[in-house]
């Protein structure tokens, strides 16, 4: 039986997941003239109630709808997209910053609950409930029957704010159930990845996306990372695919001198707004280096984009994706909604960093392997420009439009394909259940590393190797036993993924980023005089 395949490159379409979202939503008013109004409107209302009252058979209208809005979508741009009523709760979750419950991660093994990790700032991780824990009973009810379904807990873990919840937790090498008394309040959803100190004056931050949270987080990091001597700061945003343009503005504002244009959106009819410097940042006066590479998008290439042309800083990697559309969210009355491209925004220069998708979705998310075939991803030289969108910075730099932005440095990626499947396994959670079970195998031992013991004390086995080779021969995916070449690397990965669910994403990052090609090439620039 030929197992599922698993496509590489890494996150191949994660720039398309997010894109670039202004902040104010828009809703759906029935009562509203431009709606109801509107007889192409009338004419698919009146086709939906034919098929409800008088087609021969039951159909299920809710999903002809979903169908009918898709395809309009489809023949807009790739980035005008549909979120079903079921999806938009968790993306608006994910993007909002933070949740209301009691703050823990979780796996349902078998019939029980059992705790990854208690979620950093949140109600569980201040009461001491750790990973491995199973959480049997919440406030009397029973958790652990195999008829409750993931809605059911879900209902009763989360809850409105400063609501009690009594949990009743069976922990390793304790006999006794113990009992946590909480109370469900906010828990972060962070959007800052890592934030540490490189060398003695370089300082590191990694933004995972441009969440509502993501500007107040940079900005303490900023402040925490100047107190530890920071006088240079990396911004990591590789396989970043956006957000809210607000929250990029506000990073951008901080590097970039007062009244300097950061950038301009052009609307349907022309209208042009622009968006200035406004405020004495953090870090105006100190030497920044962006990292992008083909899956830094949207509101990061605002971001980079903006630094470019202001000529503040060094930009260092691979080309971005290529995204110079804004959309907004719009609400459809029934919980779902549409995010539609409502302008193009522009850098300061006024290149459009959009690549073309007039021959439809499909060519367009193809681009990844059409800049792996021309060999861009190994050569800057390969990189196809247009002479016709030359631009020059103030500083008398020459910058392109039409598809991304092509980095100052230019660091080749390591396009060996068994690497880059494991990278994919790793960044995608298939090593995270694994790494779970053998957290669990011995959890008093792993819950009393400490942090700083941390690379002494987890030693990777062969045997361990081993037992991954038969997990993921288990999941279908069609991919080889581990060669002896890569044998290291999976101990990296795999010990990279213990320290992320014991220690969180700052740990998982340090530990991964300490022989990373892009990262290393910023130390090495950091020290040019």
């Amino acid at each position: 039986m030929k197992g599922r395949k698993i496509y590489t490159p890494l996150l191949l379409s994660i720039a398309c997941a997010i894109g670039l979202i202004l902040g104010a939503r828009l809703d759906f008013d029935p009562t509203d003239e431009l709606f109801s109004a509107n007889p192409k409107k009338q004419k698919l209302n009146r086709l939906i109630d034919y098929i409800d009252y008088e087609y021969v058979d039951d159909v299920n209208t809710d999903s002809i709808v979903d169908v009918t809005v898709n395809k309009i979508l489809e023949n807009l741009d790739p980035h005008s997209v549909y979120i079903p009523k079921e999806e938009y709760a968790r993306v608006t979750e994910n993007m909002k910053g933070d949740f209301v419950g009691i703050g823990v991660s979780f796996y349902k093994i078998q019939d029980t609950i059992v705790v990854i990790k208690a979620l950093e700032g949140g109600p569980s991780e201040k009461i001491g409930i750790r990973g491995g824990d199973r959480i049997l009973y919440a406030n009397g009810e029973k958790l652990f029957d195999r008829e409750i379904s993931d809605d059911s807990i879900t209902t009763q873990l989360k809850g409105k704010a400063n609501t009690k919840v009594t949990l009743k937790v069976l922990r390793k090498g304790i006999k006794d159930l113990l009992t946590f008394k909480l109370k469900r309040g906010k828990v972060p959803l962070k959007s800052l990845d890592a934030s540490y100190m490189l060398t003695e004056d370089l300082g590191y931050i990694k933004i995972d996306r441009f969440s509502e949270t993501t500007y107040e987080e940079f900005s303490e990091s900023i402040k925490d990372l100047k107190r530890n001597g920071a006088k240079q700061i990396a911004l990591d945003l590789r396989n970043n695919p956006g957000g809210y343009l607000s929250e990029a503005i506000n990073i951008a504002d901080e590097f970039i001198k007062d009244d300097k244009l950061i950038l301009f959106t052009k609307n349907k009819s022309g209208a042009i707004e622009e968006t200035y410097a406004q405020k004495k940042g953090d870090f105006e006066n100190g030497k920044v280096f962006v990292l992008i590479n083909e899956n830094s998008a949207s509101a990061s290439e605002v971001v980079a984009g903006a630094l470019q042309d202001n000529d503040v800083g060094i930009i260092v990697g691979r080309r971005s994706y290529g995204k110079g559309l804004v959309q907004r969210e719009m609400e459809l009355g029934d919980g779902s909604a549409v995010r539609l491209t409502i302008a193009r925004y522009y850098t300061p220069t006024g290149r459009s960093i959009q690549k073309p998708y007039e021959n439809g979705n499909e060519s367009y998310f193809n681009d990844y392997m059409r800049r792996y075939k021309n060999g861009e991803l190994n050569n800057a030289d390969s990189i196809e420009v247009n002479d016709s969108l030359k631009y020059k910075t103030p500083g008398g730099k020459i910058v392109y439009g039409g598809g991304g932005i092509i980095p100052d440095i230019f660091v080749p990626k390591d396009t060996d394909s068994e690497k880059e499947k494991l990278t994919f396994l790793l960044r995608s959670g298939y090593m995270s259940r694994f790494v779970f079970d053998i957290l669990e195998k011995n959890r008093e031992y792993y819950n009393a590393v400490p942090k700083e013991d941390f690379r002494d004390k987890i030693i990777i086995t062969e045997e361990m190797i081993n037992d991954f080779d038969r997990y993921l021969r288990t999941m279908n995916l069609g991919i080889e036993k581990t060669s002896e070449e890569r044998k290291p690397l999976l101990k990296k990965y795999l010990k990279a993924e213990i320290a992320q669910q014991l220690f969180g994403t700052n740990a998982f990052e340090r530990y991964l980023n300490e022989d990373d090609r892009i990262i290393q090439k910023v130390i090495e620039l950091s020290r040019e005089k």
